[in-house]
């Protein structure tokens, strides 16, 4: 059974949200604030964390930043009340892997739920294959059984979904995929209204990845199309 920290002041919601993740089978556990959630993450080790961004004590920034400097690597799904693009960036950078904006629906919020627990799932046993593959374009090593990358052979550090949109492009073999396609392959819906989640992943690979983000080779942008990954093999 997998488990998932619920960290939100907002008592209602957070009450409502645990009786629908343990309605769909998941073991849920609330802390109201970000000192609180901070310590509930050691010792309730989530499977995953739903972080509301306005917390008391110490707010969702300064929680995310806390738990990836201390090697926590639990994906973050971010619940916020704010709808700047700055906010959701600063949020991606520290470390969460998606984010909604309030007010969101249940369905769209429980299908990001299960595509994020569906996409960090460690190999098991059969998945030697998959193990022990390794993909290179360019100057990228891609080792989607640790789900590790290097660029000139040293490890860079990605977000769970910043990685599985890369291992998406780079399995198109430079074919263009659209942003919508992107959406539903790696997020594991296609919400229009969340469709600039592609972009600033990207947007965020491009800046860990390429010699220059501002004239990418790695990730190129296809105008009115999508994305492909750049003939650099």
């Amino acid at each position: 059974m997998n488990r998932i920290l619920i960290i939100e002041d907002n008592e209602d919601l957070a009450i409502g949200l645990r009786n629908n993740l343990e309605i769909e089978g998941y073991d849920v556990l609330t802390a109201a604030t970000g000192t609180a959630g901070v310590q509930q993450t050691r010792e309730f080790d989530p499977d995953l964390i739903l972080l509301d961004l306005m917390l008391p004590e110490m707010d969702g920034f300064e929680v995310l930043r806390t738990l990836r400097e201390n090697g926590n690597s639990a994906p973050v799904l971010i619940l916020t009340a704010r709808g700047e693009e700055v906010d959701k960036v600063t949020g991606l950078r520290l470390g969460a892997d998606d984010y909604v904006t309030k007010p969101f629906g249940l369905m769209e919020l429980l299908a990001r739920v299960e595509a994020l627990l569906r996409r960090t799932t460690v190999p098991g046993p059969d998945d030697d294959t998959t193990a022990r593959e390794t993909l290179q374009i360019g100057t990228i090593e891609i080792c989607p059984g640790s789900r590790s990358v290097r660029r000139d052979g040293k490890i860079v550090d990605l977000a769970p979904k910043e990685f599985d949109l890369l291992l998406e492009l780079v399995r198109r073999k430079g074919a263009v995929v659209s942003r919508l396609e992107l959406m539903k392959k790696v997020w594991g819906h296609s919400s229009v209204v969340v469709s600039r989640t592609v972009d600033t992943h990207i947007a965020e690979l491009r800046r860990k990845l390429e010699k220059d983000s501002a004239y990418p080779e790695l990730i190129i942008t296809v105008r009115k199309a999508g994305y492909r990954i750049g003939d650099n093999r």
